[in-house]
């Protein structure tokens, strides 16, 4: 029982981080009280791996599912 109440307080910790994220940094805006929160989290997102656009304009192998939609 002790597991997962440990573990739901940590799902609630990073969906609150999230949260906090989206709402503030994402937008370029400071949390309005901890100001250090947002650097950080800006500076972890800018450390992490992106894909670049480029790589979703590959073509798609012939016989993809994908290449199976109908025409928009």
């Amino acid at each position: 029982m002790l597991i997962i109440i440990l573990v739901m307080a940590a799902i609630l910790v990073m969906c609150g981080l999230v949260l906090t994220y989206v709402a503030f940094p994402h937008r370029g805006a400071d949390v309005p009280t901890a100001p250090w929160l947002g650097k950080g989290m800006a500076k972890a997102v800018d450390a992490l791996p992106t894909l670049d656009a480029e790589e979703d304009e590959q073509p798609r192998a012939a016989g993809s599912p994908l290449d199976q939609r109908a025409p928009r």
